[in-house]
């Protein structure tokens, strides 16, 4: 059985204060981005996961696709039976775009077809959750207002169909954890839950990433990107969660 997990931009990004459990709460909008990857499972005598394409590196048990098998696997001992995973992966790591995330989300829908689990859309983000905080967004795939730590969502009318998007990433991998650690919490300038009602031609001077500050200071490369954008007629162009990807909106 085979799947294509797609990746996602954040919609403006803020991030709004550091709570006690050292998560910090934020305000987005995720929007699905059909750069896809392909993510296939077939019965085998064990478990192992190949990856081609994109190498992500590190320990495979620490691979989302790895931890949403364990996961169900856990709860459905007799239904869930060992399978080789393929995972194919051409979104870039470390670049904001969610490709991990999509990866272990789609293989909870995958698995949940393969066994004919009968697991409902709200329970199997509930297993996403478990995964990441965005990995539910996955789940739902469409415009979903974020706010908590990312996993408290509502549906929003956000539709980009009559606009080019053009993704730009450059070889940079920027970690998660440095990004977070130079940001500093501000109350939202905006309300992100009227977006779909603001003119896109508002968007550059009424939302934004927080991160851009620092990861543009580390990067420069990034504001150049951004920069030129703007400069082949983008009318909103802005970087993707922690970095590195930037995308344009062009009419």
């Amino acid at each position: 059985m085979l799947c294509f997990p797609n990746c996602k931009i954040n919609l403006g990004l803020y991030i709004t204060e550091r709570r006690a459990d050292g998560y910090h709460n934020l305000a987005t909008v995720f929007y699905p981005v059909m750069l896809r990857e392909s993510l296939e499972v077939v019965p085998a005598p064990l478990t192992t996961l190949h990856t081609t394409g994109l190498q992500p590196g590190g320990n495979s048990e620490d691979n989302l696709v790895l931890k949403a098998y364990r996961l169900l696997q856990k709860h459905y001992p007799e239904q869930v039976t060992p399978v080789d995973i393929y995972l194919h992966k051409v979104i870039p790591m470390g670049a904001g775009l969610g490709g991990g995330s999509a990866d272990g989300a789609f293989m909870l829908t995958l698995l949940n077809d393969y066994y004919s689990l009968g697991l409902t859309v709200d329970a199997l983000a509930a297993y996403a959750l478990q995964l990441g905080s965005d990995c539910p967004f996955f789940i739902y795939n469409k415009p979903r207002l974020a706010t908590g730590r990312g996993e408290l969502m509502q549906d929003i009318a956000i539709d980009l169909s009559g606009y080019s998007l053009q993704l730009v990433c450059p070889k940079l991998h920027v970690s998660t954890r440095d990004a977070f650690s130079y940001i500093q919490p501000r109350p939202a300038p905006f309300d992100l839950s009227g977006l779909g009602t603001l003119p896109l031609p508002e968007w550059k001077e009424k939302i934004s990433n927080d991160f851009e500050i620092s990861v543009f200071a580390r990067y420069p490369v990034l504001a150049q990107i951004k920069q030129q954008l703007y400069n082949h007629g983008a009318v909103y162009a802005a970087m993707t969660g922690t970095g590195s990807a930037i995308y344009g909106l062009l009419p």
